[in-house]
C-alpha cells in the first residue's frame, strides 16, 4: 500500500471539466488534486515553485498549444509526468505530444477506470494511452495520410492568411476578435504540422485546400 499519494494538477480551459475530473480524482485512494488551472501561463508559474506528480493538459488553452506547453513542463519540471487529456483524436498531435516529453495521452471520453490506470502507469514511468488512442497510434487512417480535416471557418482564415492579410484585417472582415483569428492561426499551424505561416501556406497550396493566386 503505497504511502505517498499521488499529486495531480489539471490544466483545462473548461471549468466543469475541472470540477468533474476533481470530484472523481479525489475519490481515487491515493490520488489528490493539488491545483487546476485554466490557462498556460498559470501551470507554469505553479511548478516553479510546487512539486507535481502528474498534469493532466488539455492540449487547447486560451494562451497555450498543449503539446509546445508540454516541452516547457518538461524542461521546468523534468520529473513531472504530463498526460495530455483531450478531444483531439488526430494520429499526428497524439505522436508530436509524445515527441515533446508527454508521458501519455489520453481521450476525455475514456472511463474514469481507464483513467485511473493510465495515471498510475505514469506515475510509475510508463507511457500510456487509452484503448482508443492506442488503436489510432497503431492504425494510421486514410484522414491522417491525406489532408488535415479544417472547419468551415479555418477553412475561411487559411484562404485570407494566403492572401496576406493581418490577424488585424481577418479579424475586421469576419467580425472577430483578434485573438480569436490567432487561436484559430495557431490551430492551422499545429494541423499542418508547420513552422509559420509561410510554410503553412506552402503546404495549404500542395494540398489544393487554398487558392494560388495573387
Amino acid at each position: 500500500m503505497q504511502s505517498h499519494k499521488i499529486n495531480i494538477v489539471i490544466v483545462d480551459d473548461h471549468p466543469i471539466v475541472i470540477e468533474g475530473l476533481k470530484m472523481m480524482l479525489n475519490s481515487q485512494l491515493g490520488f489528490t488534486v493539488s491545483g487546476s488551472f485554466t490557462s498556460g501561463s498559470e501551470i507554469i508559474d505553479f511548478i516553479m515553485n510546487h512539486r507535481v506528480d502528474i498534469i493532466l493538459l488539455d492540449i487547447t488553452l486560451p494562451d497555450a498549444n498543449g503539446t509546445e506547453l508540454c516541452r516547457e513542463i518538461k524542461k521546468i519540471s523534468p520529473d513531472t509526468s504530463v498526460i495530455m487529456f483531450s478531444n483531439r483524436s488526430e494520429r499526428s498531435i497524439i505522436m508530436q505530444s509524445i515527441q515533446n516529453g508527454a508521458s501519455g495521452y489520453i481521450l476525455k471520453n475514456t472511463s474514469i477506470n481507464e483513467l485511473v490506470v493510465c495515471i498510475e502507469g505514469a506515475y510509475s514511468g510508463n507511457i500510456v494511452f487509452c484503448n482508443e488512442t492506442k488503436q489510432i497510434i497503431s492504425k494510421p487512417s486514410q484522414n491522417d495520410l491525406l489532408v488535415p480535416r479544417l472547419t468551415k471557418r479555418e477553412k475561411q482564415i487559411l484562404q485570407m492568411v494566403a492572401e496576406g492579410k493581418t490577424s488585424m484585417i481577418i479579424a475586421d472582415e469576419l467580425f472577430l476578435s483578434p485573438l480569436t483569428v490567432d487561436t484559430h492561426r495557431k490551430n492551422l499551424l499545429q494541423k499542418f504540422q508547420a513552422k509559420n505561416s509561410t510554410e503553412l501556406i506552402s503546404l495549404a497550396i500542395q494540398q489544393n485546400m487554398i487558392e494560388n493566386s495573387k
